[in-house]
């Protein structure tokens, strides 16, 4: 009897297990779908014929399939110039805000450093407290960034969640590695540049996705601090095409001559056009880049979340 009833028993728990796995998989699948549908949205509407998805037809498929959109708002001006500040500022400003985030996460293990848990403290409270905006605008002034290009790099240096992953993360690395540096004589620089530093490569490209995202999305700093149209970024120039869509799009359809005049309804500009095909522009980088670092993503959370 008791034999009879563990075959049963173990086929009804394969089933119950298969069941889990199946409503787990919809249920993320979904997920992922909703997730997704808003990017693929707009990509299907940026290559639609634009008089239809200006109507809002435009729900699964593309219809009117066409590219002219890309090419008249890669001409809309001051696009290309506004794309390459902020490939800039997203470069050096990751770069900056990596490189600190590891150093003072290191530095803050370090039991020797003078008042170490006061500087710790003080950087981390200024994630909970900050002056305002009318300070850090005077701030801001009195530095000379303003109308700068340095405004959109030097404020994001010091990023107090990234150095408390980073923290975290050294802390969980053994002390034997610092230690066998220093026995053959390494300095503290040394330690953390031929030491650490490759041993930090989950957790810093996690800090890395984070301040990439955060300086390529970013667009309130040009709007408070620069009024330099030479510095104004791809994020600001997408907010301001969204708010003045329909004259850019009159603007698309007279820069384009005689050829505008005899342009099809398909393929001339629309208010709806311009904010779709912007956005994607300004979206699909972030969308190529993150899988790229995905694994090292992962990887860097879990070992910087518990300690030892």
């Amino acid at each position: 009897m008791t034999t009879l009833a563990q075959p049963t028993a173990r086929i009804r728990d394969e089933k119950g297990s298969w069941g889990f796995k199946l409503v787990n998989y919809a249920v993320f699948a979904l997920f992922a779908v909703i997730c997704a549908y808003p990017f693929y949205y707009l990509i299907i509407n940026s290559i639609s014929a634009n008089d239809i998805s200006a109507q809002g037809d435009i729900r699964w498929l593309p219809r009117g399939l066409q590219l002219e959109n890309y090419v008249q708002v890669f001409q809309l001006p001051g696009l290309s110039r506004a794309a390459l500040v902020s490939l800039a500022r997203t470069v050096l400003g990751t770069l900056a805000t990596v490189l600190a985030s590891a150093f003072l996460g290191f530095m803050f293990t370090q039991a020797r450093l003078w008042k170490r848990q006061l500087w710790y403290r003080l950087v981390v409270i200024t994630m909970y407290f900050n002056a305002g905006l009318i300070p850090v605008f005077i701030i801001m002034k009195n530095l000379g960034l303003t109308n700068s290009f340095w405004v959109y790099i030097l404020p994001f240096v010091v990023q107090p969640f990234n150095i408390i992953l980073v923290k975290t993360y050294v802390e969980s690395m053994p002390e034997s590695l610092q230690e066998a540096a220093e026995v053959d004589g390494a300095n503290i620089f040394q330690v953390f540049f031929r030491v650490m530093l490759p041993n930090m490569t989950p957790i810093l490209a996690t800090v890395a996705i984070f301040s990439a995202v955060a300086q390529w999305n970013s667009f309130q700093d040009t709007l408070l601090y620069v009024t330099d149209q030479s510095l104004y970024t791809l994020q600001f120039l997408l907010y301001m095409f969204i708010n003045q869509a329909a004259s850019l799009a009159a603007a698309a359809q007279q820069a384009g001559g005689n050829l505008g005049s005899i342009a099809s309804a398909a393929t001339q500009q629309t208010a709806t056009s311009i904010r779709m095909t912007v956005s994607v522009i300004v979206v699909l980088p972030i969308i190529f880049i993150y899988p790229l670092f995905q694994r090292f993503f992962v990887k860097g959370i879990m070992l910087g979340a518990v300690k030892g």
